[in-house]
């Protein structure tokens, strides 16, 4: 039952995001990487900050690392192989920065493991304070990118 209410509600939440981007002319890859980004991170940002404080850092950044890779690995292309066996054709992709924000995740994650190995692997607020710094980058450069550069940034306003 749990599992029909997280269906549920994750679907009300795209679709709300959809919605107030479309009526506040922001586009969907916006929306994407910042309200449904964050909206569906919180669960897992609350775990990490649980087995964190019960002093197993290496689970937190386990926890967000593994998590990560699930949702680029099984939480994409199930929904892809759903769709395309049932009603066929393919599943397009609208965005005209999709190889720039791969780029960025590769470097933010180097980045990141950079500045840990840097923190002597240690987690502390100095490192959370530079994550927090590189995700205000990467917020700022898909604002640039898809306000400023796009060259149709009202992609489904």
């Amino acid at each position: 039952m749990s599992l029909l209410w997280i269906v549920a509600l994750a679907y009300c939440m795209v679709w709300w995001a959809t919605v107030l981007g479309s009526g506040l002319g922001i586009p969907s890859t916006v929306m994407g990487i910042t309200i449904l980004a964050a909206g569906t991170s919180i669960p897992d940002a609350l775990s990490s900050v649980i087995v964190a404080q019960q002093g197993h850092g290496d689970m937190a950044v386990s926890s967000s690392v593994g998590s990560n890779i699930f949702d680029i690995l099984v939480g994409l292309p199930i929904p892809w192989i759903l769709s395309t066996s049932i009603f066929g054709g393919h599943v397009s992709i609208y965005s005209d920065w999709l190889i720039v924000y791969v780029i960025t995740l590769m470097t933010m994650v180097f980045l990141v493991v950079l500045a840990i190995m840097a923190n002597g692997w240690i987690l502390n607020r100095i490192l959370g304070n530079v994550m927090f710094i590189l995700y205000l980058g990467y917020v700022a450069e898909t604002l640039i990118l898809e306000f400023a550069l796009s060259p149709d940034n009202d992609d489904d306003c």
